[in-house]
């Protein structure tokens, strides 16, 4: 009898009194549980316990804890490098914790560790809210902000953890706690960007803003006008209005509505928008640009609800697809580097691998590198290079491609990279993305986790 089986079973013997559901390798729906949105990660846990409650997630922790398993910590499963899941340990699947509480009078919401941000988007914009988050509403909460969280609001409002006001967590003890500048307040430090080193997050506590419509949509021109588009680029989003975000891309034009048939499938670069104002000030802020530029291909910023362009690209990336990405902080963007953007941008492996520049300028740079556990405040972009495909035959395709883009800019970024934006890379790649706030995460999680229970993450190794 397998290790995975008889774990499987021990769980189902010892942990009588969680709520959720486990399911092991030999209960139905095992193959259903233990799958992850990038579908290249084929892993077999020898238990997933889908939690009902923090108490859940309690008696779990401590399940793996005693006997020794590897944990792994799953929100929506958007992990690149499948890090929500591990094979012969635990996995605990917060998806059943997806209660959200919208104070519109305090301007906050207190989100579940298993709610998407889809649903936290829909919930904040009855009242007109808002609270910034990525690019893809089906990723999950807990792992983008406590990554970073870079997206569309991230010039306006900063980054998802310039926004978080508390967390209660699970430690790996199995003590329940909360943290926040007033208790716990290093814990609170290390979470804001620190990943998921230091326990299980079961609710979330975010600022809201005044936010219900935006001005949004793609700018389009032609690939073989990358390094023109790139270079203007460049010198004019760190100039513009914090109201105005917009990141570049290079990629192919999805074969659906609403994109113009004659454009489907055609290889692109571009940008796109996101104005937190009127449409008015929205083709002011945009003109610099755009007068500076051929006429593109495609101008289609509009009036929408936040939502809408938060849930844009999830046709377009369903769960299932293969997917192997490299990131990098960037600082710069030399000749050198357009070049490079201009030559791998026009050899797309497939046509929906892609990369993006986002910007990490405007609010995100009101803090400073040792506010919060994410040291990047000087980058002024994060990029990603992304393999991607429908077919497993392509694998190899897509990942030499996203190995070779990353390697032939790495030596023009910033040192280190986007947590959430990275594979298994090792650790001297984590402590480069943390630079000087390193030892101190190290410390912290010396205090609350010694013995690394929590190492299924980009793994912050406790000070000795």
């Amino acid at each position: 009898m397998s290790t995975a089986i008889e774990t499987g079973r021990t769980a189902h013997r010892e942990l009588t009194d969680v709520r959720g559901r486990l399911t092991g390798p030999e209960d139905a729906g095992y193959d259903e549980a233990r799958k992850v949105y990038n579908a290249m990660i084929d892993r077999r846990p020898a238990l997933i316990a889908r939690c009902a409650d923090a108490d859940d997630v309690a008696r779990v922790v401590r399940f793996a804890r005693d006997h020794g398993l590897p944990l792994a910590v799953r929100g929506g499963g958007h992990n690149g490098a499948g890090l929500g899941v591990v094979d012969d340990g635990v996995v605990i699947d917060l998806g059943d914790l997806r209660d959200i509480t919208v104070d519109p009078a305090a301007r906050t919401a207190r989100v579940g560790g298993g709610c998407t941000w889809g649903e936290v988007d829909r919930a904040t914009n009855e009242h007109g809210l808002a609270t910034p988050s990525g690019i893809i509403s089906t990723t999950g909460v807990g792992g983008l902000t406590l990554g970073g969280g870079i997206g569309h609001l991230t010039r306006a409002f900063g980054l998802a953890i310039d926004n978080l006001l508390e967390v209660e967590m699970v430690l790996a003890n199995g003590e329940r706690v909360s943290a926040s500048a007033a208790e716990h307040p290093d814990l609170f430090w290390a979470v804001r960007g620190g990943g998921g080193n230091f326990g299980v997050v079961t609710s979330f506590l975010f600022r809201l803003h005044e936010l219900d419509t935006v001005i949004a949509g793609p700018t389009f021109w032609p690939v073989e006008q990358t390094a023109e588009v790139l270079s203007a680029y460049r010198d004019f989003l760190p100039a513009a209005p914090r109201e105005l975000n917009g990141f570049f891309l290079v990629g192919a034009v999805p074969p659906a509505p609403p994109f113009p048939e004659e454009l489907h499938l055609r290889t692109v670069c571009g940008v796109v928008w996101c104005h937190v104002g009127s449409a008015e000030q929205a083709a002011a802020d945009m003109a610099p640009l755009l007068d500076a530029l051929p006429e593109p291909l495609l101008h289609g910023p509009a009036p929408m609800p936040h939502p809408a362009l938060q849930g844009a690209f999830d046709g377009l990336y369903p769960p299932g697809d293969q997917w192997y990405w490299r990131a990098d902080f960037v600082t710069e963007i030399p000749d050198e580097a357009v070049a490079i953007h201009a030559d791998f941008g026009a050899r797309l492996p497939t046509w929906k691998s892609t990369m993006h520049l986002y910007p990490i300028d405007g609010a995100a740079h009101d803090a400073g590198p040792a506010d919060t556990a994410w040291s990047y405040r000087d980058a002024r972009w994060g990029s990603v290079f992304a393999g991607v495909d429908a077919d497993p035959a392509n694998v190899e395709r897509i990942s030499t491609w996203s190995k070779g883009y990353f390697g032939a800019l790495h030596p023009y970024s910033a040192g280190g990279a986007y947590v959430n934006m990275m594979m298994d890379e090792g650790e001297e790649r984590v402590r480069a993305s943390y630079r000087g706030n390193y030892e101190r995460l190290a410390r912290i999680k010396a205090q609350y986790d010694p013995d690394n229970l929590f190492r299924v993450n980009q793994n912050i190794r406790p000070a000795t």
